[in-house]
């Protein structure tokens, strides 16, 4: 008997679907900033993919 392949994670730390090409990536960083959020801030949800 074969086992079921284990469910991929998905939690605040995956993405469920791949991310955007660049120029959306890019248009998210720059309207957080046009938001108010400082870039270090920005910077950090980079290196985090929250963004």
């Amino acid at each position: 008997m074969q086992t079921p392949p284990p469910p991929e994670a998905c939690g605040p730390g995956r993405r469920s679907e791949p991310v955007g090409n660049q120029r959306e990536v890019t248009m998210r960083g720059i309207l957080l900033w046009l938001l108010g959020i400082p870039i270090p801030i920005i910077i950090l949800l980079y290196l985090f993919h929250v963004i």
